[in-house]
């Protein structure tokens, strides 16, 4: 978009500064909120359920975590002009990059496993057969993308997002204990327990996904922001951040407000979704069924073409939605592939759709520090980011956020064998 246009047509600063994030919104909100993906809706559902009001103490670091996070990603994007998985590659070279991304990609598989089991669990709710809804919605998803240019497509991710307040609505249909709520917020009760710390991995993983990270910085060098808007794109970033936890928040708050409060045990969000009819009423069940079918396409879209762009980019091959097939065959077929095997997968029978959900919830918080170490080497080098490299404050919360997510996954690891 030509903004020096809009700038002599709209002489208000602050009308030129709306119209202008308006223009640049899109990665950091999209990229946040598919966090809210089948495998995290399932996760913030089974924390509420099992664990109450104890967890919300954690959206408070985790917004600023993400905000932090998704605003490097920005950053790097813009300044250098290209993806994470593009300057990995050129920072530690193509042995290391090689061996880096086929642990992602199989971590992403199990995300894009989990995105279109999502979709099969919230066709189930809805009495669709998933041998209808899995083919369809796997056509569909594979459609945009092929046929979609970047800017339509991204219209088509900022609808979706739009959807995700009806968990917003549920939350408050829950009637919860608003004053226990907010003392949980305020007081963290932490426990010890390997479930405990599983879960909370679990929400880290979901919220702050390795995935993300590349993702956010390929669409903002594809969307083609300029350094000029550095601090419209970077004020999406924190929004979208904001955003998500908020909506993570009250699904955690309706589950912990009606299903922990009542003694319920649930497997599935299916199980969720329907202990909320009785409890929270008709309305707040089917705005949790249908956001949670809303998340799960959403994310089945996102997810594969995430892998798609960072093994192209460490690879040096073409990838980018506004190129056709002819133009990036790599980056076109591993989208379609990693659609197409996942599908196959969740139709066969007696699949663990829950444990596929809530796992790959928890590789993801395994995986988490180890990109955001490379990170942190990438957007410290003024070789490659000159005046814009990372504050001290920023360096701070990063590595805070790898020392705690490490010391996590560790003591899992030591509960689980002791």
């Amino acid at each position: 978009m030509d903004f020096q246009i809009i700038r002599r047509v709209f002489k208000s600063p602050a009308v030129l500064s709306i119209i202008i994030f308006l223009s640049v919104m899109g990665p950091g909100i999209i990229t946040a909120n598919v966090d809210n993906d089948a495998g995290g809706i399932t996760t913030y559902s089974l924390a509420g359920a099992q664990f109450g009001y104890n967890l919300l103490w954690t959206f408070i670091p985790m917004i600023i975590a993400l905000a932090v996070i998704q605003e490097m990603g920005v950053r790097m994007g813009v300044v250098s002009g290209k993806g994470l998985a593009d300057l990995i590659r050129e920072k530690v070279g193509i042995k290391f990059t090689f061996l880096m991304m086929i642990a992602l990609l199989l971590a992403n598989f199990g995300n894009v496993l989990a995105e279109f089991s999502g979709i099969a669990v919230s066709s189930g709710i809805f009495n669709v057969p998933k041998f209808i809804a899995l083919p369809v919605a796997a056509f569909f998803v594979w459609l945009l993308v092929v046929k979609g240019s970047y800017k339509s497509v991204e219209k088509v991710f900022l609808a979706a997002s739009a959807i995700y307040l009806t968990y917003i609505v549920a939350g408050y249909l829950a009637h919860p204990d608003w004053g226990l709520a907010i003392k949980s917020v305020l007081v963290p009760q932490i426990s010890l327990d390997p479930t405990y710390i599983t879960m909370v991995i679990g929400l880290v993983g979901t919220t702050i996904a390795p995935w993300m990270m590349f993702y956010i910085q390929s669409s903002v060098v594809e969307k083609g922001i300029s350094l000029k808007n550095l601090k419209y794109s970077k004020a999406d970033a924190i929004i979208g951040a904001v955003i998500v936890n908020i909506v993570a928040f009250f699904i955690v708050l309706a589950c912990a407000a009606t299903i922990f409060t009542n003694g319920i045990q649930v497997n599935n969000v299916a199980d969720v979704s329907n202990a909320l009819a009785p409890l929270a009423g008709q309305y707040a069940s089917i705005l949790f069924a249908f956001g949670f079918l809303n998340a799960s396409l959403f994310a089945a879209s996102i997810l594969p073409l995430s892998t798609a762009y960072y093994v192209c980019e460490s690879l040096g091959f073409e990838a980018g939605v506004s190129k056709g097939f002819k133009e990036a065959p790599v980056f076109h077929g591993l989208y379609l592939g990693l659609i197409v095997l996942a599908v196959i997968i969740i139709m066969l029978p007696n699949v663990p759709l829950l444990s596929i959900l809530y796992l790959s919830q928890v590789a993801n918080g395994m995986l988490l520090p180890f990109v955001l170490i490379l990170m942190l080497l990438i957007i410290n080098d003024r070789n490659i980011m000159g005046e814009h490299v990372n504050s001290k404050l920023f360096n701070l919360i990063a590595i805070a956020t790898v020392v705690i997510v490490m010391s996590l996954s560790i003591g899992l690891v030591l509960t689980a064998l002791f």
